[in-house]
């Protein structure tokens, strides 16, 4: 009997180890396996504590890997000027996120995090990054995505919180640069950088489903704000909508459905409110309307801090909040610093049944179907092969080319039999002179670096206004820079011409809000004295329309650059002829602050240059 246990030990440990080899086949880790049953899987080992944490977005600043794997944190992100280190190189980007993505592979399912950051026109947290302009040509905005992408992902990043498809119907909104038009037509157009970013949706893929190429070249989108954030009254941030349910889905809804046939991954919501009703809490429309009605299938995130704001103060309440924002229909909740509050918050509410599980499977589902969508389980780690591509030499001219071809000619010479543009190159002497010609982070603005933009030529790389024309000019021309001269100077100088650039200087979000819409001093004075005495082209820096009417009849010629980036020379291209203006507006330009708001095909529609307006030039050279 002894002799025969030997033989029928080894079977039952054999049987034993086949099915421990069956138990550790996890269908959720097979590639093979479509998304759906993969979720499917994946959702049913997962615990309510990891739910929850992939549901939570928390700051950068307060993660760890110890974090990361201790509350099962889904999402990391950047807030706005939040980087390891001043200039950062891409390596240390990508040390950083893989360092919080080794905590989140450590957890028990190894479910990794997805990272996430504000690239509004470019990477623009990165130092060297290409900054392109906000106000981008249609025919180029896939490019721009597509070269955004590829900038983040240096970064190791896969998840940009862009585009903003806001319809921006007032210009003393701060957000209205990162609008692109007053006219939801051109904003459904601009959703083409979706595909840019995200990767061109494959042949009979499912329809309305989310979609990002595999690979390390895309990132996941995210359309924001939904919906009415750039209708508030009298263009005050995060404020109230006031609009008919058929005026928000005719204004203010259409760029949704286009990004979502677009794939977009994600959809973030407004802090603004909709007829007295906090976006963040209105289930009306974050799921009956995005998610029922248009049937989107990615995953809906709340704005920073946004379910904080459904209560006034923000924070009063803060389970409320939870409650509120989560049973609305947002996913994944951008916290982003007291993480551990909301955690025990949501798990309080679904322990007690007022917050159901089905709900909480919803959100997880979404997410994880994302984060299955575009690899990040077989990649999840971020790599340095794309270090080279930051700021490249391809994506700069890119750059340049839309700045060109987004720069809007609004007057060329006091009579149109004598145009001043282009400007000649050979000249004995030319005067270039205002706050903004030799100032790169007022020609980037807001979003660059730093939240709310900085002042300087050592923020990033770049070429200034100035510089470009140095470069334009024959090599005889003599170049003065004066930022603002008296009269005097500028009558006694011989100058043949003055270039004058002067505008807004850099703001983001409310900070940017203005009831005057004034360019500050000493940006008029500048004009002034400057176009008083000689014949000038005066070049505007702004993020959107500007009281300029009362200086209209001194000046010989002028351009609304708006926010052109890094590549100045774009600027320069058209003032000297190399290329022609072609730019037309996007937004109207208004004769006074009183109008406002006024938009095209309103009633009383009388502006100082109507949307769509832009004179033309034609290149005094070959292409």
């Amino acid at each position: 009997m002894g002799k025969m246990l030997i033989p029928q030990v080894g079977i039952l440990v054999l049987l034993m180890m086949i099915s421990l080899g069956e138990a550790e086949y996890m269908k959720y880790k097979d590639p093979k396996v479509p998304v759906n049953k993969r979720v499917r899987d994946l959702l049913s080992r997962m615990t309510l504590d990891e739910k929850i944490g992939q549901m939570t977005q928390i700051e950068r600043k307060v993660a760890s890997a110890d974090v990361m794997k201790n509350y099962f944190i889904g999402s990391v992100l950047s807030g706005g000027g939040s980087v390891p280190a001043p200039k950062a190189s891409s390596e240390v980007w990508v040390k950083m996120v893989n360092e919080f993505q080794k905590g989140a592979m450590a957890t028990r399912l190894g479910i990794p995090m997805i990272y996430g950051i504000d690239a509004v026109h470019g990477n623009n947290n990165a130092y060297n990054a290409t900054i392109f302009p906000h106000n981008v040509d249609p025919e180029l905005v896939k490019k721009i995505g597509a070269a955004t992408a590829v900038e983040v992902r240096a970064a190791g990043i896969p998840y940009a919180f862009a585009p903003c498809i806001a319809v921006c119907r007032d210009p003393r909104w701060g957000r209205c640069y990162e609008s692109y038009s007053e006219d939801h037509t051109i904003v459904q157009k601009m959703t083409e950088i979706i595909p840019g970013l995200q990767g061109d949706i494959p042949a009979n893929y499912p329809k309305d489903f989310p979609y990002v190429s595999k690979g390390k070249t895309k990132v996941a989108g995210c359309a924001k704000h939904f919906v009415g954030d750039g209708g508030t009254t009298k263009g005050i941030n995060e404020n109230n909508t006031v609009i008919s349910y058929k005026g928000l889905l005719d204004i203010h809804m259409p760029a949704y459905l286009n990004s979502i046939r677009h794939g977009v991954a994600t959809v973030m919501v407004s802090y603004s409110s909709w007829n007295g009703v906090k976006m963040h809490a209105n289930r009306k429309l974050v799921t009956g309307f995005l998610k029922n009605k248009l049937k989107f299938r990615g995953f809906v995130i709340s704005d920073w801090e946004g379910i904080d704001r459904i209560t006034t103060p923000p924070h009063a309440n803060y389970t409320y909040s939870v409650q509120a924002g989560v049973q609305a229909g947002i996913d994944m909740v951008m916290v982003p610093n007291n993480y551990t509050e909301f955690i025990d918050d949501l798990k309080s509410l679904v322990n007690k049944n007022v917050i159901s599980m089905k709900r909480i499977d919803d959100a997880v589902r979404r997410i994880l179907r994302v984060k299955f969508i575009m690899g990040l389980f077989e990649n999840p780690m971020a790599d340095n092969s794309l270090a080279n591509e930051v700021g490249s030499q391809k994506h700069r001219d890119l750059a340049r080319e839309a700045v060109r071809k987004t720069l809007v000619l609004l007057k060329n010479g006091k009579s149109a039999h004598k145009p001043l543009l282009p400007l000649p190159k050979k000249a004995p002497k030319i005067l270039v002179a205002g706050t903004h010609a030799d100032n790169l982070g007022y020609q980037c603005g807001g979003w660059t670096i730093e939240w709310q933009g900085a002042s300087g030529n050592d923020l990033t790389r770049g070429t200034t206004i100035l510089t470009s024309v140095k470069s334009a000019v024959d090599s005889s021309t003599q170049v003065v820079f004066n930022e603002n001269p008296d009269a005097n100077f500028v009558k006694s100088g011989g100058f043949s011409y003055a270039i004058v650039v002067v505008g807004e200087p850099p703001y983001a979000e409310t900070n940017g809000d203005s009831l005057n819409l004034t360019i500050p001093e000493p940006g008029p004075s500048t004009i002034k004295n400057v176009c008083g005495s000689i014949k000038c082209v005066v070049v505007v820096i702004s993020g959107r329309p500007v009281v300029i009417k009362p200086y209209l009849e001194t000046i010989d010629a002028l351009v609304a650059a708006w926010l052109p980036g890094t590549e100045g020379q774009g600027v320069t291209d058209v003032l000297f002829g190399d290329y022609g203006f072609t730019g037309k507006l996007a937004r109207t330009w208004f004769k006074s602050v009183d109008q406002l708001p006024m938009n095209v095909g309103d009633r009383h529609y009388d502006p100082l240059f109507p949307f769509g307006f832009g004179l033309t030039t034609k290149a005094t050279k070959g292409y």
